[in-house]
């Protein structure tokens, strides 16, 4: 411990942050710009399919201020995370530390919740776009997949809601196993969903300490926890893809760091099933590769990867033998995709604009850790700029596939965690501000917008 606190201290104690405050020019500049094009060029950019006069574009959101039950929990929350997360991160054990992190992290996510009430945790789950009434009315889940690829189009007789047209069936798997064990309504899914969530930043912090950078991870760790993302990790589908692609590659750098193969190949089996498992929740998934990649360079051992890519194709494989095979939907999704209000939404603003949403739900400080971690990459450890980097790239890879313009709040989530590792890179004198600015953000976007994840 006595080496980490002392690898703090020299990290911390830098006195060039003009890189940071560049890259937080630059994230806020993005959002700036994305929010006032569209009244400044008479843009309209299809935020939602149909616009309306309250679109809080880029996000796919209305205005709304508001305050509601969460409103006092969640400025408590934040006034004490202000105060101690960033001390507590530095000393607490590490067990410690993980379970703080759980629970610290779950009561952010419902206190900004339940802003709304009850409604915030049930509501969204509850629209008939989503996962779950189309999990309760299906009786033969293996029937579904051999049906699924015609049921996507959107002149097919009989097709998909968006949510479930738009992602692979193990989206609407994980679902229908909720309905079966009793758990289908829509506040004990929203519940259940938030449970899971929470779990992401111990699974980024383990696998940080498992390649050996226990301070990188203790210095990231309030970012990591709290944050504007709380407000699309609760009860978004899409937070459980997170969670499941954070302990697969937990699972996969404690494969590559084993040093013999008894002790290797069962976390390689359950980082493939569980990177195969996102594959099958969503059709973006297939990039975690990168990451998966970037694990494996930083631990200086490929091991693990025959015996990953085996059980991570099983788990693909087994789809396809009960009738829905990933490489013939895909196509057949991207003309849904391309039929929608995709078609309607300009390539010229969103190829951008992205990246203003990515800020907004990533938190600004992402702007301002990225630019002082490109600075001083020299002096921060490879599994950090591996990790940092691969999330980049694949963020970068999935703006330029053009398949996702706008609601990247809640698509790319299952990349915010990595890219904020890089505000380990910040000076240690500026992170409690920073903690402070993501804070800040966090609660003016849940008081003033409503999200519709």
């Amino acid at each position: 411990m006595q080496t980490d606190v002392a690898e703090q201290g020299t990290l911390g104690s830098s006195t060039r942050p003009r890189a940071m405050w560049v890259g937080l020019a630059v994230a806020v500049g993005l959002v700036v710009a994305a929010v006032v094009a569209r009244p400044v060029f008479g843009w309209e950019v299809y935020a939602y399919a149909h616009p309306g006069p309250d679109d809080a574009a880029p996000l796919h959101a209305r205005w709304e201020p508001r305050v509601g039950p969460g409103t006092v929990p969640a400025v408590l929350l934040a006034l004490l995370g202000w105060c101690y997360a960033v001390r507590a991160a530095e000393r607490l054990r590490w067990r410690h530390l993980l379970v703080v992190s759980y629970v610290a992290g779950l009561a952010w996510l419902l206190s900004l919740a339940l802003v709304d009430g009850i409604d915030g945790v049930s509501s969204i789950l509850a629209h008939s776009y989503e996962y779950l009434e189309t999990a309760r009315a299906t009786s033969d889940f293996p029937a579904a997949l051999r049906e699924w690829i015609d049921r996507i189009p959107l002149d097919s007789e009989d097709n998909w809601p968006v949510h479930v047209a738009g992602h692979p069936p193990g989206a609407l798997l994980f679902f229908v196993v909720l309905d079966r064990l009793g758990l289908g309504g829509a506040g004990v899914a929203g519940l259940v969903v938030t449970l899971v969530a929470a779990s992401v930043p111990a699974a980024v912090l383990t696998t940080l300490r498992t390649l050996r950078e226990e301070a990188a991870a203790r210095r990231a760790a309030p970012f990591l926890v709290l944050g504007p993302a709380a407000l699309w990790m609760c009860v978004s589908g899409d937070a459980v893809f997170t969670a499941v692609a954070a302990w697969g590659l937990a699972a996969l750098a404690a494969a590559a760091t084993r040093t013999t193969w008894r002790g290797s190949a069962p976390w390689a089996v359950l980082a493939g099933v569980l990177l195969g498992s996102c594959v099958m929740m969503s059709y973006g998934l297939p990039l975690l590769g990168v990451l998966a990649l970037a694990v494996l360079a930083a631990a200086r051992s490929w091991r693990a990867l025959p015996v990953a890519a085996a059980a991570a194709s099983v788990v693909v494989l087994a789809f396809a033998v009960e009738g829905y095979a990933l490489w013939e939907a895909y196509p057949v999704l991207r003309e849904r995709y391309w039929d929608g209000v995709a078609s309607d939404r300009p390539t010229a603003y969103w190829i951008w604009a992205n990246l203003a949403v990515l800020v907004l739900s990533a938190g600004p400080v992402l702007g301002a850790g990225l630019g002082q971690a490109w600075a001083r990459r020299s002096e921060l450890g490879r599994p950090v700029l591996l990790l940092v980097g691969a999330a980049v790239a694949s963020i970068a890879l999935a703006d330029l596939s053009l398949m996702s313009k706008a609601e990247v709040e809640r698509i790319w989530l299952p990349f915010v965690p990595w890219l904020l590792v890089a505000t380990s890179a910040l000076p240690q004198r500026w992170r409690r501000s920073a903690l402070g600015l993501q804070l800040v953000a966090a609660l003016v976007l849940q008081h003033l917008v409503h999200t519709s994840w």
